[in-house]
């Protein structure tokens, strides 16, 4: 009994840990299965529909880093962030509804659960596509000055 309950903790942490480690990926996926069904039900056939679905879904991941990394609007950023973080807020919401289902929870639980869990994972994925580009080029001048007059001051030392 004490190893089935350890051993289903083990895998529960493990479920989750995927949740959040692919939560990013969601809107590609979405991006990818669509274009794959409409591409196979527009008789491309299978290869052609696998491909085709396989290029949407990177184009989207790459082009959203892209777009992320080189425009500075605030607004514009949010917005591209709330495209990345709300398929994967749905899929946290019914992800954890599942789970919390299978537990034994009750039905308003149950939905507490996965609401929490839609936002964490929402959350969760809209810093992953935020951290994905890398720190900014750009630093202010008071500290580019500062950098300038430390490395002339070495230099001189």
């Amino acid at each position: 009994m004490f190893v089935s309950a350890v051993l289903s903790i083990i895998g529960l942490g493990i479920i989750c840990w995927v949740l959040f480690t692919l939560a990013v990926y969601a809107l590609p996926f979405f991006v990818a299965v669509t274009v794959g069904h409409y591409a196979y039900n527009a008789d491309i056939g299978l290869i052609g529909a696998i491909a085709a679905a396989f290029f949407a879904g990177a184009a989207t991941l790459i082009l959203g880093q892209i777009a992320f990394a080189t425009i500075r609007s605030t607004p514009i950023r949010l917005t591209l962030g709330a495209f990345y973080a709300l398929p994967a807020g749905i899929a946290g919401f019914h992800a954890i509804k599942g789970l919390s289902g299978m537990g034994g929870a009750g039905e308003t639980w149950t939905l507490v659960f996965a609401s929490v869990g839609a936002v964490v994972v929402g959350v969760t994925a809209w810093a992953r596509v935020a951290s994905l580009v890398g720190p900014e080029e750009d630093a202010p001048a008071a500290s580019r000055a500062f950098s300038a007059n430390a490395s002339r001051a070495a230099n001189d030392g």
